[in-house]
C-alpha cells in the first residue's frame, strides 16, 4: 500500500476495521463463540484506545515473535506504556527463551555475530552462523538472555491469533480473504453488490459445523505440507486418516469433496490405485467417477467400469464427465463383447491464415489479419461471453438465497459453480430466461452494465470488455444464439465458462458474427474449447478454429 494510498484511510483504520470485524461476527455467530473466544474479544474491548490499535498491528503482521524496539508507529507515539498494557492484560506475552531458528528470525546476522562470536571472522551467511550458534548448547533462556546487551528491549507476542484467524473464516466463510478486503473497499477500489446479510444466511450453523470445516482445512493443509517437502510416501496415511472420517455439514462438503479427489489423484500418482479408488468413492464431485472409471478400465474390470459409465451417462454431474464416459464406455465394451462403435470425428469449419512472425500475441496478429473482412475483429477469450452472462443474470447471481452470501465483500454466491446454484433458482431463472427471449436483448444488456458497472462481479470483466463492446455484441448476436450459450452456462456454470474460442468477428448487419478459436502451429484444440465447438455445431452458431503458419518460416 502506498502513502498516497493510505492518506486517503484514517490513520487507525486497521483498529476500526478489526472492531468492524468483530462486532459483526459476535453479531452473527456470537452463539457458537466458546468462553474463551468471548473473554478474548471482552479483554480487547477493555483495552484502551493505542492499546488496540498496537494489538491488531501485532496480531495483523507475520510473527509471532517481535522486538519491542522495532515496533515504531507514527499514530501510536511510545510504544512501552502500551506494551506494558497488553502485558497486564494478558493479550500478549513476553519471552523468556527462544530458540536458534526464532532468534535467527529476529535479529541480523551482524547483530548475531556480534553477540556470539564477536572475535571471530564473518560467518558467509546466516544459516551457518546459526548452525555454530547452535553448536555453542547455550539453551534457549541463555541465548536470549546474551542478546540483551545488543537489545535490551523486551520480545513479545500476541494471543488470540487462533480467534482471529476464527473472526475472519466467521466473517468471511473462507480462509482466502482478510481484512484486506476492507481496506481495497475503504479506498473505493472495490465495491460488493448490497445483497442482504443477517444470521439466517450464515454459512455456519453451530460450533461443531465450524470445527469439521478447521479439520477438514487442518486436513488439506497437511496434504499440501507433503507434496511440498516430497514426503509423498506419507500420504497413504493422510489418505487412512480421511477415510473413516464422515461430513455432517454443507459448510464443509466441497472442500471435503475437493482434498478428497486431489489427495486421490496424487495417490495414483504413486501407484497407490485401491486407496485412490477408495477415496474417489467418498467423493460427490468431478472428476471422482471418471478417475474411478479409468482406475476400474486400467486394472480389467471391466463389467465395474461398464457399470460405473453408464451411471454416468444416466445421471452426469457436468458435461466434461459426460464426456469421459463416453470415450471410455467403448472401449470398455470392446473388451466384454468386441464391438466396435463408430469413433465420432470432429468437422469443424476451419480457415488456415499465413501469418508473418512478431511481436504480438498469435491471437492478435490473428485479429489484425481477419480485419479487413469484418466491421471489427476483438480479442476476447472468456471475458466477452461470461460478461454477457453477468449482465443477463446479475439479480438471479445476487438473489438472497438462503446460505450463499455469508459477508459483504463476495463477487458471487457460494454455491455459484454448483449443480444447486441452477436448482436453488431455477423458477427465477426461468422467468428471467422468457423475459431475455421476449424484450429487446440490447436495452437489457447495455442498461445492466451502466446500473452495475461500479460493482465488483466474478462474471464482468469490467476493464476489458465496454459498454460499446456489448451493445456491438448484443445488436448482431441474435438473441437465440445467446440465450442457447447461456442456458449452457448455467446448466455447468463451473466448466462451462472457459473454452469460449478467442476472437469475435462483428460485420454491420444482425446475424453477421463468427466466434474464432486461434491456434498457432503446434497448438491443438482443448476439451473444453472442443466441447463448445461441438454445441456451437448443433445450434447453427458460426464459429470456427483459424489455424496459424508462420509465412516466413
Amino acid at each position: 500500500m502506498t502513502e498516497s494510498d493510505t492518506a486517503a484511510l484514517s490513520p487507525f483504520y486497521y483498529r476500526d476495521n478489526y472492531v468492524r470485524l468483530c462486532d459483526t461476527v459476535e453479531s452473527q455467530y456470537g452463539d457458537i463463540l466458546n468462553s474463551a473466544e468471548r473473554a478474548m474479544l471482552q479483554t480487547f474491548r477493555q483495552l484502551g484506545f493505542n492499546a488496540q490499535c498496537l494489538y491488531v498491528r501485532l496480531i495483523s503482521r507475520t510473527g509471532p515473535w517481535f522486538r519491542e524496539s522495532k515496533l515504531a508507529y507514527s499514530e501510536l507515539g511510545a510504544t512501552a506504556p502500551i506494551v506494558d498494557e497488553l502485558l497486564a492484560s494478558e493479550m500478549i506475552e513476553e519471552a523468556t527463551a527462544l530458540s536458534t531458528e526464532e532468534l535467527g528470525k529476529l535479529f541480523t546476522r551482524s547483530e548475531l555475530q556480534q553477540t556470539f562470536f564477536p572475535e571471530q571472522p564473518k560467518f558467509p551467511d546466516k544459516p551457518t552462523l546459526l548452525n555454530a550458534i547452535e553448536q555453542l548448547a547455550l539453551g534457549p533462556e541463555a541465548q536470549l538472555h546474551a542478546l540483551k546487551v545488543i537489545d535490551p528491549q523486551r520480545i513479545v507476542a500476541p494471543h488470540g491469533t487462533e480467534l482471529t484467524a476464527h473472526l475472519q473464516l466467521l466473517f468471511f466463510g473462507n480462509r482466502r480473504q482478510s481484512l484486506t478486503d476492507f481496506v481495497l473497499q475503504d479506498l473505493g477500489l472495490t465495491r460488493y453488490y448490497p445483497y442482504p446479510l443477517d444470521r439466517e444466511h450464515r454459512l455456519f450453523s453451530c460450533r461443531e459445523a465450524l470445527e469439521e470445516y478447521v479439520a477438514c482445512a487442518t486436513l488439506s493443509d497437511t496434504h499440501y505440507a507433503l507434496l511440498e517437502s516430497g514426503e509423498q510416501a506419507q500420504l497413504p496415511a493422510l489418505a487412512a486418516q480421511l477415510l473413516p472420517v464422515d461430513i455432517h455439514f454443507a459448510s464443509s462438503a466441497k472442500r471435503w469433496h475437493r482434498l478428497c479427489n486431489n489427495l486421490a489423484r496424487d495417490l495414483e500418482r504413486i501407484d497407490e490405485r485401491e486407496m485412490a479408488l477408495q477415496l474417489y468413492g467418498r467423493s460427490l464431485r468431478h472428476p471422482a467417477r471418471e478417475r474411478r472409471a479409468r482406475i476400474l478400465e486400467g486394472a480389467g474390470d471391466w463389467a465395474g467400469a461398464r457399470a460405473l459409465c453408464q451411471e454416468i451417462l444416466d445421471s452426469p454431474w457436468c458435461e466434461a464427465e459426460r464426456e469421459a464416459a463416453e470415450r471410455i464406455l467403448p472401449r470398455v465394451m470392446r473388451k466384454l463383447d468386441g464391438s466396435r462403435p463408430p469413433r465420432r470425428r470432429d468437422a469443424f469449419n476451419e480457415v488456415t491464415l499465413a501469418i508473418s512472425r512478431g511481436s504480438a500475441s498469435v491471437e492478435q496478429q490473428a485479429a489484425a489479419c481477419l480485419q479487413p473482412h469484418w466491421e471489427a475483429v476483438h480479442y476476447v477469450e472468456n471475458s466477452l461471453m461470461n460478461t454477457l452472462f453477468g449482465l443477463a443474470f446479475w439479480e438471479q447471481i445476487f438473489a438472497p438465497v438462503r446460505g450463499v452470501f455469508h459477508n459483504p465483500f463476495q463477487s458471487a454466491p457460494a454455491d455459484m459453480y454448483d449443480s444447486a446454484f441452477r436448482i436453488r433458482r431455477e423458477h427465477a431463472l426461468a422467468a428471467r430466461i422468457q423475459q431475455l427471449r421476449e424484450q429487446d436483448l440490447a436495452t437489457i444488456l447495455v442498461e445492466a452494465y451502466q446500473r452495475y458497472q461500479h460493482y465488483e462481479c466474478r462474471w464482468t470483466h469490467w476493464r476489458y470488455i465496454s459498454q460499446d463492446l456489448v451493445a456491438a455484441c448484443a445488436r448482431v448476436i441474435p438473441a437465440a444464439h445467446l440465450l442457447a450459450i447461456w442456458e449452457r452456462m448455467l446448466f455447468d456454470p463451473a466448466e462451462n465458462r472457459r473454452g469460449f474460442p478467442d476472437l469475435i468477428a462483428l460485420g454491420a448487419s444482425a446475424g453477421e458474427y463468427c466466434l474464432i478459436e486461434v491456434k498457432g502451429p503446434g497448438d491443438a484444440l482443448q476439451d473444453t474449447q472442443r466441447r463448445w465447438l461441438r454445441y456451437f455445431q448443433a445450434r447453427d452458431i458460426p464459429a470456427q478454429v483459424a489455424w496459424v503458419r508462420w509465412s516466413d518460416d
